[in-house]
This record gives structure tokens, sequence and C-alpha cells, in this order.
């Protein structure tokens, strides 16, 4: 109940202290590059329930076909997305969307997402189903026991430089096990200097 609290309390507060940057990075994504000013896409939710998650919008329009582009003509490029489903040097990055993950600005609308109820400030990773069913095997009940956040430990222990994925879900594992009112604002805390850094953002 306080977390939940806590949750609509502190996203109401950021929403309308931000609204102005809101404003600003919508447009320059729309003069930039065609497309949508959001990124939406169905991540596994609480009990398991798919939502739809809203970040500004950080890569090009025809993302999905570069993808498909770059895995079949690029082998280390396969490699590196089957072991992280990420790709260090992405080239579906817009210029502007390497500036909204760096500093994880990309991420302010999933406050939007926070009031709906669909994910909490702080809790384990936001994943897609491909992730679940891929690694995630005899560790789901992760998701039956906490709201996605839009932080985490994974976030403030290495971003996107942790490359090892079990050690993605091991993180999601001892947020589980601690998770508290002290232990979100602690986390809290330090995804506030870890955005001030940059560190392990791409």
């Amino acid at each position: 109940m306080l977390k939940r609290v806590f949750d609509i309390v502190f996203s109401s507060i950021v929403l309308v202290l931000f609204f102005p940057l809101f404003l600003i990075i919508a447009l320059i994504i729309k003069l930039t590059d065609k497309g949508s000013i959001f990124f939406r896409q169905e991540r596994i939710g609480y009990k398991r329930k798919p939502f739809k998650i809203i970040k500004f919008r950080s890569m090009y329009s025809d993302a999905q076909e570069r993808l498909k582009e770059i895995l079949e003509n690029d082998k280390k490029a396969k490699e590196e997305w089957e072991k992280s489903f990420k790709l260090k040097n992405d080239p579906r990055i817009t210029p502007i969307g390497k500036f909204l993950r760096k500093t994880s600005l990309d991420e302010l609308p999933q406050f939007i997402n926070v009031l709906k109820g669909d994910m909490s400030v702080v809790g384990p990773r936001p994943i897609v189903e491909e992730e679940l069913k891929k690694y995630y095997k005899g560790k789901e009940y992760i998701f039956d026991v906490a709201k996605p956040g839009i932080t985490g430990l994974w976030q403030v222990k290495g971003r996107s430089d942790i490359e090892d994925y079990n050690e993605r879900i091991k993180l999601d594992e001892e947020y589980i096990k601690n998770q508290s009112f002290l232990y979100d604002l602690k986390i809290i805390l330090k995804t506030i200097k870890v955005m001030l850094t940059g560190k392990g953002a791409y």
C-alpha cells in the first residue's frame, strides 16, 4: 500500500515538474526524424500480464527493418544481440536518441505507466515476452511478486554494461528478496547519481 502511494505521488511530481522538458523533447524528436514521438512496446507486467510500455522514441522509425538487416549480415552483432538483447554500437539509434538514452530521459514517459498501475518506480527490469521464455525459465515468479520498475538494481549496478543475462536475473532476484520502502529509496538515490554520470547507458 505504501509503495503504491509513493509511486503515485512521486510520479505525479515528476510529470508536473518535467512537463516543459517533455514538450521540448517531443518537439526535437518530431523535427529530427519522421515517425511518432513515443515508442510503445508490449512488456511483461505484474502476474505476467502484458502491458504497453511508453518511452520517448530513440530509434529511427524503420528500426525493426534495420535490426533484421544487421542480424542477417553481421555475425558478431547477432551474437551480441542473442547474448544481451542489446547492441553497444546500435545504428538504429538517432542522434537525439543517443542523448536521451545516455541521460535516461527516454524513460520519463514511463511515469505514466506507473500512474496507470502497470509499473512501479522501482522494481525488476521490464522485459519482453521473448526474454521471459528464453532466459527466465524457473524464475518467472519474479513477476508474480513485484511490478516491473523504471529503475532497479540493474540500473544502479551497471545498466547496459551488464552483458551476462544471468547476472541481470540475479539482480532482479536480489531485489525481490530485499525489497522494502527504504530499499527503494536507496535505489532511487543511486539512480540519480548514475543518471548524472551516464555510466553504463547506450
